[in-house]
């Protein structure tokens, strides 16, 4: 019973981390390519968030079962294969979902391939530890990933159209920021999340 409890808190553990205090984006600051490149509407970061945390997701789960299988010497070739394979079934199947959200997310669905955050937890984690451990562990860090990208998209859409998910917000005389659907829109909407979210963690740990 006991060592049923212990797996159970250990396993919801995992999962937190990623969301909160190891958070990919607002703590460990990972993955900024797509992160500011197509978080200028709330649907190109949900699309961007869900199709990293598939491959995340999958790519841990093979790499715990191989691990005991995979050469130490040609781990990381093995890694990036699979990761590869994961993210052209993701990118074959956002193209045949919807061919304009494929344009738009571009050659940013192909750079998952090289994400340092799907690589960092296959060798860091998956490759240490069971199944289930490497399953909690890519949920918690590919719903923070998408929870921080969405974060960003909302933000980015709302001030920069007036929108949300397309939908019009606010009235015709709404004068639009235009300067956050630029590029140097997701540097400040970044930097604003990264300063709400230390401010929270600081009162937190104060308290």
């Amino acid at each position: 019973m006991s060592e049923s409890n212990t797996h159970t808190t250990t396993s919801t553990d995992e999962f937190i981390k990623g969301l909160w205090r190891e958070n990919p984006v607002f703590v460990q600051v990972l993955g900024m390519c797509p992160v500011l490149a197509v978080s200028n509407t709330a649907e190109n970061a949900l699309a961007m968030g869900l199709a990293t945390a598939f491959v995340l997701l999958m790519s841990n789960i093979l790499v715990s079962i191989l691990r005991s299988f995979i050469p130490k010497e040609v781990r990381i070739a093995s890694y990036i294969l699979i990761i590869a394979t994961f993210v052209t079934i993701t990118d074959y199947t956002i193209q045949a979902i919807s061919v304009d959200l494929h344009k738009s997310l571009g050659a940013f669905i192909s750079l998952i391939v090289v994400n340092c955050l799907i690589l960092s937890r296959a060798e860091a984690f998956a490759s240490k530890n069971n199944l289930g451990k490497s399953i909690m562990d890519a949920l918690g860090m590919g719903v923070g990933f998408l929870f921080a990208l969405f974060c960003l998209g909302a933000v980015r859409e709302i001030l920069g159209n007036g929108t949300f998910f397309g939908l019009q917000l606010f009235p015709d005389g709404f004068q639009a920021w235009i300067v956050m659907i630029l590029p140097a829109g997701g540097f400040f909407t970044l930097a604003a999340w990264l300063l709400i979210f230390n401010l929270v963690q600081q009162r937190k740990e104060a308290s």
